[in-house]
């Protein structure tokens, strides 16, 4: 492989990590068929020497691309390009608000937090934010038809929802996507998702009205828009009885 017309595309100066950068090049390769269906990626080294970057760069990048399902390490062989497989997720494009809706049940919310904060690194990693870096927090407590079924947490760039935080979240219901799309101009199109369950802590207990101990589903899920930039990173404990979830087969559009 050669360096993509008009040389290197790493841009130190860039607000972007390094890592995000070389994702998105090979991304845009792989997309104009530069790299095809089954073609073998270099190797780190050729890769770091291509875009004069180091392996921890070279293996995120790669990292990303393959939990996209864009990029397939086989043993012994390498890594080769391949297309994204039918996945089982769930839903995550609809919000809280449109779920309810669509089901005929009447959906509410109270704010918990909603604040600037020093994210770990658990939050800035998949957000392509550089390490320590300030993010908005959000904690609501969601209601259907006026019974606490979620505790739900959010995390996301400050970039992409200036002011966000002047809205008045206790008015009515918000559904965060709604503000998302209607003021930015920002719409999550696909993501991750892990379902999975354990204890309530003792705060959940008390907002869900359940009684210790008890369980919760979580749901853990990062949500991208149509370029496969990170839009937020979602955190969600349902109650078990009040909340079923429920998993929707679907294809990844390319």
């Amino acid at each position: 492989m050669t360096a993509p017309p008009g040389g290197t595309l790493i841009d130190r100066n860039h607000p972007e990590p390094l890592y995000v950068q070389l994702r998105i090049i090979l991304k845009s390769m792989i997309d104009a068929r530069q790299l095809q269906l089954n073609d073998k990626l270099p190797s780190e080294r050729e890769l770091v020497q291509l875009y004069g970057v180091s392996r921890i760069t070279v293996r995120q990048a790669i990292k990303d691309l393959e939990n996209l399902g864009f990029l397939q390490t086989r043993a012994g062989k390498g890594i080769y390009v391949t297309e994204p497989k039918p996945t089982y997720e769930i839903e995550i494009v609809r919000s809280f608000t449109e779920t309810a809706e669509a089901n005929n049940r009447k959906p509410g919310m109270q704010l918990l937090t909603g604040a600037i904060i020093q994210a770990d690194l658990d939050i800035t990693r998949p957000l392509s934010l550089p390490a320590g870096s300030n993010v908005v927090f959000i904690e609501r407590l969601r209601f259907l038809d006026d019974l606490p079924v979620v505790v739900q947490r959010d995390w996301f760039a400050e970039a992409i929802a200036p002011g966000i935080l002047d809205i008045n979240w206790n008015n009515g219901n918000r559904s965060l996507y709604a503000e998302f799309n209607t003021r930015y101009g920002v719409v999550p199109t696909r993501g991750q998702s892990t379902l999975s369950a354990r204890l309530a802590s003792e705060q959940e207990a008390k907002l869900l009205q359940l009684d210790l101990p008890a369980a919760v589903l979580t749901l853990d899920q990062i949500a991208y828009d149509n370029e496969y930039r990170p839009v937020n990173v979602s955190s969600m404990a349902y109650h078990p009885v009040r909340y079923p979830l429920s998993l929707t087969q679907s294809r990844r559009r390319m």
